[in-house]
């Protein structure tokens, strides 16, 4: 019978051996994630799946983008039959457009969260009801939840992380891969415009709205092309630093509080805010989200008023149709030629000065639309809009991934779309009282215009601002850096400091005195 000794020392010794196996399952298991993580996580791969996910998100810009696009053909119905003003009727595609930007945070967040095929099958499914539940409304209310919210609501759940999931899958050709993925917008307008208005004309605005219904779900499709990769973590930004430091020192100064939550307090919010919503606070962020705003009011109107217009100059239905036509193949052009050229070598540097060229140009191209009052007239602007509204529209994401970070580009496409919703909203209905107002259309042109000249202008002033900045900074530490320069010829010495203390003068002069020429 064992002692109370032996006993005692066999149970330390089963006890060393259980820790010891514990250890080397968990160094096992280790290792299995370790190498794990590095097989998922990867480099852009810059091509292979990656134009699958390009085709994708073609599909869903063509589904949400241009879709939104043709409901300004359903102007002149729904005026029609629901006896409503401009104003009134307006609305529908405001409140499409905002909802579909206002909720794009949460198609990041279900996004970051659960997956992006998730949402993006979500979205269609959403999408789709409202547009089927909209055929069977019977006033413009009705529109507004089903048509407009619950179909914005889908949109949104699809629409930015189909783009961000681009940006995933390619680096040095990012600017190509998103001018292809956001032509679908051009080309869906191109060949859904003269459907929308041929469902029009054979099974009435309703019989359109549910074959459209039926058409939105291929988002469900798309998602599934969506396959997740992982990517290694971008450098951070000395102003990305610092934001974090700071929000850290701020954690720190709370009152004192119980262990656990404190833990709990750094988990969530840190993790969470600080790693995907840090830019917000960077001042390059801050001027980009300014200049969205008053960019997305001046680029709607036109896509609810230019049938409107064209049809107020003497335009027929058809012809005004054509003309929306004509805005989606151009924008289709601007989009994959801006992209191509962007990344080119000569342009890779410029992209920047790129955007604010083309947004600047669209205003001017609202400036000019008053006075084209003819068919011959319209399609000249209907190819400049279109192809310079294809190309700023490409060079969003890539500005803002430059901006951000790749690893922040899906919550930071989020807040960008966000920042669209309320311009969106609100701009239509505003164009629209000012044509109810004046009887003209000049004055919610000008407008739009003028709107789109003050984002590119503001975006123009600031990155000189910026750079001027950087120069002075660079112009001062260069002259705050003392340097010693010495010219020996002979016995003589000639300092360029400044200043210099006794030691260094007897240091010079020993070096001096000592030098022989040969």
């Amino acid at each position: 019978m064992p002692t109370g000794s032996h006993w005692t020392a066999n149970l330390f010794q089963d006890h060393n051996w259980a820790i010891e196996g514990t250890r080397k399952r968990g160094k096992k298991k280790a290792e299995a994630m370790a190498k794990r993580n590095r097989v998922r996580s990867t480099s852009p791969p810059d091509g292979g799946w990656g134009w699958m996910i390009v085709a994708g998100c073609f599909l869903v810009t063509i589904c949400t983008r241009a879709v939104t696009r043709c409901i300004s053909i359903f102007f002149v119905e729904f005026q029609t039959y629901f006896t409503q003003d401009y104003a009134q009727t307006a609305w529908i595609h405001s409140i499409v457009d905002c909802v579909t930007m206002l909720c794009a945070p949460l198609g990041s967040v279900v996004s970051n969260h659960l997956s992006c095929q998730v949402g993006i099958m979500l979205g269609g499914l959403l999408a789709s009801t409202g547009l089927i539940l909209g055929s069977f409304a019977t006033s413009l209310k009705h529109l507004y939840l089903t048509l407009g919210v619950l179909t914005g609501l889908g949109f949104a759940l699809c629409y930015s992380p189909a783009i961000a999931m681009v940006g995933k899958y390619f680096s040095r050709r990012k600017a190509l891969a998103y001018g292809i993925a956001m032509s679908g917008s051009g080309i869906g307008t191109f060949i859904l415009a003269p459907v929308v208005q041929l469902l029009i004309e054979q099974f009435s605005w309703r019989g359109a709205l549910l074959i459209l219904g039926g058409f939105v779900l291929n988002l469900c499709v798309c998602g599934a092309l969506m396959r997740p990769i992982t990517l290694k973590e971008d450098p951070t930004t000395p102003e990305q630093d610092h934001i974090c430091r700071t929000q850290k020192q701020d954690f720190k100064r709370v009152s004192p509080c119980a262990t656990l939550t404190k833990k709990w307090v750094q988990t969530c919010l840190c993790c969470s805010l600080q790693q995907e919503y840090s830019f917000l606070l960077m001042s390059d962020f801050v001027v980009l989200a300014i200049s969205v705003l008053f960019m997305a009011y001046g680029c709607s109107p036109l896509f609810v008023y230019l049938v409107p217009y064209a049809l107020s100059v003497g335009v027929s239905h058809q012809q005004a149709a054509f003309l929306m036509s004509i805005l989606g193949v151009i924008d289709i052009i601007g989009n994959i030629t801006f992209g191509w050229l962007t990344d080119r070598r000569c342009l890779k540097n410029y992209r920047y000065v790129c955007y604010l060229f083309a947004v600047g140009l669209d205003g001017l191209c609202y400036l000019c639309l008053p006075m084209l009052q003819s068919l011959p007239l319209l399609v000249p602007f209907s190819c400049t809009f279109g192809y310079f509204d294809g190309a700023y529209v490409t060079l969003i994401p890539v500005v803002t991934a430059e901006i951000v970070g790749t690893t922040s580009l899906s919550s930071a496409l989020g807040v960008v779309y966000f920042l669209h919703a309320v311009p969106y909203l609100v701009s239509p209905p505003i164009a629209g009282w000012l044509v109810d107002t004046t009887g003209s259309y000049t004055a919610a042109f000008l407008l739009c215009g003028f709107s789109m000249i003050f984002s590119s202008v503001l975006l123009g002033f600031a990155r000189l601002v910026k750079k001027m900045k950087k120069t002075q900074l660079q112009f001062l530490a260069k002259e705050s850096d003392p340097k010693l320069q010495l010219w020996t010829n002979g016995s003589v010495a000639y300092s360029v400091a400044k200043e210099l203390d006794h030691k260094d003068e007897e240091s010079v002069a020993v070096a001096v005195s000592g030098y022989n020429p040969t």
